[in-house]
């Protein structure tokens, strides 16, 4: 018999180990028919982080995230949430590129949200008042609770953002990986991700986000990692923003100008894109 609040599929909890990173990887590598996308990647990240992952087009960014969600293998390598290994985890919200999505699927935002339940009540349970309750709260938080019925279709880039960080709260995500997700948004739009994503340091939710804006990277995230197949580096802003290097992730696509607030990182548009 399947329990009205359980139901088929639930996702198994995962007890996470006490004094262990929430994210660890160690000599990391992943490669496509025999050519590696990352190699030698090993980096740990603390409970409540904001980490930006940077690098050039085709450095590894999306493939690492993959790897992290538990969506795709590694080659060779390690890697812990919690102590184990990323399958299985209802603590980790991934949330790809928009490209990647089926905007014309027809579902509402409160669908969508909703989603974010399964993976502790099951596919085939009925959603309880608490679930319910969760759902709501977080539509709020994103600022999505009048547009819950809305078509996903319908929605703005910026609304299928929030829409996506809030089926991560639905999910009690402690971990929330976003691949590119202010690409193509206009900078009230990114603002008011970055806003939301700001609040979530009261929850002590990680957040880990892919991005090409490496000023934007340096102004509102804690530490950086700079990728290009392998670790170029990985610190605070200023650590890792070096002359040097950028130089060895982007070659001569970048320029750098010296302000009163710091260095200020100018890229060739010929970079932007892709994954």
């Amino acid at each position: 018999m399947i329990s009205r609040k359980r139901g088929l599929f639930r996702v198994p909890a995962v007890v996470h180990q006490e004094e262990t990173p929430l994210l660890y990887t160690n000599d990391l590598a992943v490669s496509y028919n025999g050519a590696l996308v990352l190699l030698g990647v090993s980096f740990a990240v603390t409970t409540g982080e904001r980490i930006a992952v940077v690098g050039p087009n085709g450095a590894g960014k999306s493939t690492l995230f993959k790897v992290l969600a538990g969506v795709l293998s590694p080659t060779s390598g390690e890697v812990r949430v919690a102590g184990h290994e990323p399958g299985g985890h209802i603590c980790i919200a991934y949330l790809p590129q928009r490209s990647e999505v089926d905007w014309g699927f027809p579902v509402t935002v409160y669908d969508v949200v909703m989603m974010g339940r399964y993976g502790k009540i099951g596919f085939l349970a009925r959603p309880s008042k608490d679930d319910r309750a969760q759902v709501q709260q977080a539509l709020a938080v994103v600022g999505m609770d009048g547009l819950a019925q809305r078509q996903i279709s319908e929605l703005s880039g910026g609304q299928q953002q929030r829409m996506f960080i809030a089926r991560a709260l639905a999910q009690e995500a402690e971990l929330i990986l976003m691949d590119e997700p202010l690409a193509g948004l206009d900078m009230p739009a990114q603002e008011q991700i970055l806003e939301i994503l700001d609040s979530l340091r009261d929850r002590q939710t990680t957040v880990m986000v892919a991005t090409h804006d490496l000023n934007l990277a340096s102004e509102y995230f804690d530490r950086l990692i700079l990728l290009k197949a392998k670790l170029i580096g990985i610190g605070k802003p200023e650590e890792v923003l070096t002359a040097d290097n950028l130089t060895e992730a982007y070659g001569g696509h970048l320029r750098l100008v010296e302000t009163e607030d710091g260095i200020f990182v100018l890229q060739d548009t010929c970079c932007g894109g892709g994954h």
